[in-house]
């Protein structure tokens, strides 16, 4: 090898080397680099445990619930009014849409709350509320929630005297109620049935999340 190309290789290679590292310490970043975390994804739950001015009061203290919506649900009118439902004539069940963050709470924690947040043993009926509006149900939107439901009501069973008659059906459509019956409890704390009814029910709720660590701050 004549002397001009022992000049030229080392250069060449040491200039290429140089190149190389550069261009991976370019790229590196950009392929090593984790992608950003996706937002968190939350799911739903739909539940009827009879007035749901107390049902939403209570499934709002629950860590891990996001939003909670008053609405009627498995009717067979569309957009429904409080009147209309009032009525019984169409079929409709006063019902919360419960969305939450499945990190935090899962969907079988949701249902086994729901057992001690009314009485599932009384037909169409919660205390002085009757009719089929306040009936005792959960609405499922897929085959896991239908099975952990069935699941959880059996393993329920053991804490009542009377048979459970909460129904458990796919959920066909719900609409959310008016806005005068959204967050209702909290904006009426001293209207008369929330002071009866429905502050005694909080009052239980919020002492035994309080109890398992699940009340949110």
């Amino acid at each position: 090898m004549s002397r001009l190309h022992e000049r030229i290789l080392p250069v060449t290679m040491k200039t290429f080397l140089s190149i190389f590292a550069a261009m991976s310490t370019a790229l590196s970043p950009a392929i090593a680099a984790d992608p950003a975390p996706s937002p968190g994804k939350t799911e739903t739950a739909v539940l009827a445990g009879g007035c749901f001015w107390c049902t939403e009061a209570q499934y709002e203290m629950l860590k891990g619930v996001k939003t909670v919506v008053s609405g009627y649900c498995n009717g067979t009118v569309e957009n429904p009014t409080y009147k209309q439902v009032c009525s019984g004539d169409t079929g409709h069940v006063e019902a919360v849409q419960i969305e939450f963050d499945p990190a935090v709470i899962s969907y079988k924690e949701i249902v086994d709350y729901f057992w001690v947040a009314h009485d599932p043993t009384t037909l169409n009926r919660q205390g002085n509320d009757s009719g089929t509006q306040y009936r005792s149900g959960i609405y499922y939107t897929n085959d896991d929630q239908k099975k952990i439901a069935e699941e959880s009501m059996k393993a329920a069973q053991k804490d009542w005297d009377h048979p459970i008659v909460t129904e458990i059906l796919p959920l066909k459509k719900f609409y959310p109620a008016e806005d005068y019956h959204q967050d209702y409890f909290a904006n009426n704390p001293n209207q008369g049935y929330c002071q009866a009814v429905v502050s005694p029910k909080v009052a239980k709720f919020r002492h035994k999340l309080a109890k398992e660590g699940k009340f949110k701050e």
